[in-house]
C-alpha cells in the first residue's frame, strides 16, 4: 500500500496559498480517481484504498511528521512507499521534482517528517514556489494570476505522475515524468 500525503496547512485563510501546494496536488488527484478524503484520525483527514491511501495532515505545516508517522504506522506502511508532496521556494513557479531522499532543503514540515521518520530516505515531489525576500508572507501568499495558471498546470502533471506511482516503482515515475514539469 503506498501513503501519499500532501502538505498544507488547514483552514479557509489558507486555501489557495504557495504553502498549500501539496494539498492542492491532493485534492487534483482526489477529483480524477474520483474519491473523497473522507476518514478523519491522527490528526488528519484521508481516503484509503485496497493501494493506495491519499492524505492531508491538519497538524499545520510545522507537525506533518506526527500525522505521517501515526498514519503510517497504524496501516503498516514502509517508508519505500510513501511520498510527501509539498512547495519548495528554491524551485521557479513551473518546476517540480521527484526525489528519493534528501535533507528538507529548509522545509519545515518536510524536517519535521525526516525527524519523526527518523530518516531522509523518504520520497518527495517539490513544486516550485518561488523566492521572495520575506519568506513567511510570501508562502502564506497567494498565487499571481500568472503564476497561478502555470501552477495548475504542473498541479496536473505532479498528480498524474503520483497516480503513476501508485502501480509503479518510484525510478519509473522519475524516469517517465522528471524533466516534465
Amino acid at each position: 500500500m503506498k501513503l501519499i500525503v500532501g502538505l498544507g496547512n488547514p483552514g479557509s485563510e489558507y486555501e489557495d496559498t504557495r504553502h498549500n501546494v501539496g494539498f492542492m496536488v491532493i485534492d487534483a488527484i482526489s477529483k480524477k480517481l474520483e474519491t473523497v478524503l473522507n476518514e478523519k484520525k491522527f490528526n488528519g483527514i484521508y481516503y484509503k484504498e485496497k493501494d493506495f491511501i491519499l492524505a492531508k495532515p491538519l497538524t499545520y505545516m510545522n507537525l506533518s511528521g506526527n500525522f505521517v508517522r501515526e498514519i503510517s504506522d497504524f496501516y503498516k506502511i514502509g517508508i519505500d512507499d510513501i511520498i510527501i508532496i509539498y512547495d519548495d521556494m528554491d524551485l521557479p513557479v513551473g518546476k517540480a521534482t521527484i526525489k528519493q531522499s534528501g535533507s528538507a532543503g529548509g522545509h519545515n514540515g518536510m524536517k519535521n517528517i525526516i525527524d519523526q521518520m527518523k530518516t531522509q530516505d523518504i520520497k518527495r515531489v517539490k513544486l516550485g514556489i518561488g523566492r521572495a525576500t520575506n519568506a513567511i508572507n510570501y508562502v502564506l501568499g497567494k498565487f499571481t494570476f500568472n503564476d497561478k495558471q502555470i501552477i495548475d498546470q504542473v498541479i496536473e502533471k505532479v498528480s498524474d505522475a503520483i497516480i503513476s506511482f501508485i502501480y509503479n516503482d518510484i525510478r519509473y515515475v522519475m524516469n517517465k515524468f522528471n524533466g516534465s514539469f
